[in-house]
């Protein structure tokens, strides 16, 4: 029996769901399904959620749910809604909203997978499905008015055809507290909606503006800053103002969490080390009091999102930070913290060019030394760092990619995974030209496979004793092994061949050409 809910929340499966637990599964729906079957794929990457009897999921994405609590807070009857059960729903809907995190698959590392492949990736697969489902169909039949957004809301600039064929009414790019209540408003009034709503740093919603969640997060994430003060080009996070959220506004969500049982805390922002800082210099006595807050209201872990290598090398050097939050405080109760950074590229010259405050406050010239530095100080306490780079960026050499290539070698020692990506025009970038498989360069093979030969090399290390340990897991385990499997004989087989077509598009050398002239 439905509560009549006029607005619906929802978006596909390889969203809605919690990853077994585990956040960094639910990237594997970013690559198309290779070496297992495609069931098993999204089984291990995004197997369902529990639902109440009104489809209503135990846990839902972060972004739907600050979403779902501004229009609760605005007095509209909404709700988040599991992508299976929307046909409950019918009756009542009027308004339908749709978020995502790629759409398309045309963010990273979605469209690198596609490109080096040539494979629709599973979540591209997953979310075509989903629109073209009987509910959503009968839903716009019924003349409810579609709104998407989220962080991939600028794909459908480049799917006009499907926005069309779907009768998608609005699409909201931004920050969307300010502007969504408004357009639902308009929906229920039958009156016109724009095509197209761009939320801007000047329109983006102040501390106060931002709701504190009604409903548990997907693994218990919670924000705790938005925006970011480095200004990386490619970036379009660098486009938003920075604000912090305050202690007792991520308490509360902390509490919204455990009432549905999820005792763990995965805290969000683009440097969790920045929080409260000195510009870009962590400072000890917030991080040390959020995190101690933290551990004293829950039973179970703290994870971060993403770190910076500036930060974590700095708060270590200047504050013997890293090691006491991780030792003192944390380790205690857990034995490894997980977290996305940064590297990009190994190159000084191009760091000069797109991220010159990447290190900061450490100067460009210094960037590979800190991400070396970095890597250390993670290795040693116990942090797993999932690296991202990018390949193809706007005025990139084949000496960048060389420079890249020798920093991953240097890497080898430090338990990471290392994931490259082709350049996506986002941020300040967002006019360049993608980054295209005919621009595939022999220096990019060669940095394809030092990354994936070092992201190989420590996956079983990870698999079995730092992050898929518990007994509940083994089938997860089981699962990613066969997957390893398939890849590792792939390599083995293929790797000759790379090697020799690497090798037979190098440029000669000087030595080589001056032989070559004279026989």
């Amino acid at each position: 029996m439905s509560n009549g809910y006029e607005v619906v929340i929802t978006t596909d499966r390889t969203m809605m769901s919690n990853h077994h637990g585990k956040e960094f599964l639910g990237f594997m729906a970013t690559g198309p399904a290779i070496g297992i079957p495609e069931k098993l794929w999204m089984w291990i990457a995004a197997p369902k959620i529990k639902v109440d009897r009104e489809g209503k999921p135990q846990q839902a994405p972060y972004g739907l749910r600050k979403i779902e609590a501004k229009l609760i807070d605005d007095g509209f009857n909404a709700a988040i809604i599991d992508p299976d059960h929307l046909d409950k729903h019918l009756d009542s809907m009027r308004v339908l909203m749709i978020g995502h995190h790629d759409f398309f698959a045309f963010g990273p590392p979605s469209n690198e997978w596609w490109m080096i492949t040539g494979k629709e990736p599973v979540n591209r697969q997953s979310f075509i499905r989903f629109m073209n489902s009987p509910a959503v169909r009968k839903a716009k039949e019924r003349g409810v008015k579609i709104i998407v957004g989220g962080p991939a809301a600028w794909q459908w600039l480049w799917e006009l055809d499907r926005w069309r064929e779907w009768g998608v009414d609005t699409v909201v790019d931004g920050e969307a507290e300010r502007v969504v209540s408004d357009l639902v408003q308009r929906a229920l009034n039958g009156d016109p909606l724009p095509d197209y709503v761009y939320v801007g740093p000047h329109n983006s919603p102040s501390i106060d503006e931002i709701p504190v969640i009604k409903g548990a997060s997907v693994n218990g994430l919670v924000e705790i800053m938005r925006g970011c003060p480095r200004g990386c080009k490619f970036c379009s996070v660098t486009l938003r103002p920075l604000r912090y959220i305050p202690l007792e506004k991520i308490l509360q969500e902390v509490e919204v969490n455990l009432r549905a049982g999820i005792e763990s805390v995965l805290l969000h922002s683009e440097d969790v080390l920045l929080y409260h800082a000195d510009g870009v210099k962590p400072r000890p006595e917030p991080l040390i009091k959020l995190h101690r807050e933290l551990l004293n209201k829950i039973p179970g872990v703290v994870g971060w999102a993403h770190a910076s290598l500036a930060a974590i090398k700095y708060a270590e050097d200047e504050h013997h930070l890293i090691s006491k939050l991780m030792k003192d405080i944390l380790y205690p109760r857990q034995d490894f913290l997980g977290v996305e950074v940064g590297i990009e590229t190994g190159s000084v010259r191009l760091a000069k060019i797109i991220m010159p405050a990447k290190s900061a406050p450490y100067p460009p010239e210094k960037w590979p030394e800190v991400v070396e530095d970095a890597f250390a100080i993670m290795h040693e306490n116990r942090i797993v760092p999932a690296a991202t780079l990018i390949l193809g960026l706007p005025e990139e050499t084949p000496d960048d990619v060389v420079k890249t290539a020798e920093l991953i070698d240097r890497l080898r020692p430090y338990r990471s995974l290392i994931v490259p990506m082709f350049f996506v025009p986002m941020g300040a970038l967002k006019n360049m030209d993608w980054f295209r498989r005919n621009a595939i360069k022999p220096e990019h093979i060669e940095v394809l496979m030092k990354t994936l030969d070092h992201s190989l090399y420590w996956a079983d290390d990870l698999i079995n004793n730092i992050y898929l340990r518990e007994p509940h897991l083994a089938p997860v385990r089981w699962g990613l092994k066969l997957f390893l499997g398939y890849v590792k004989r792939k390599v083995k087989k293929l790797k000759p061949t790379i090697e020799a077509m690497i090798e037979a598009q190098r440029p000669p050398s000087e030595t080589e050409r001056e032989v070559s002239l004279t026989t």
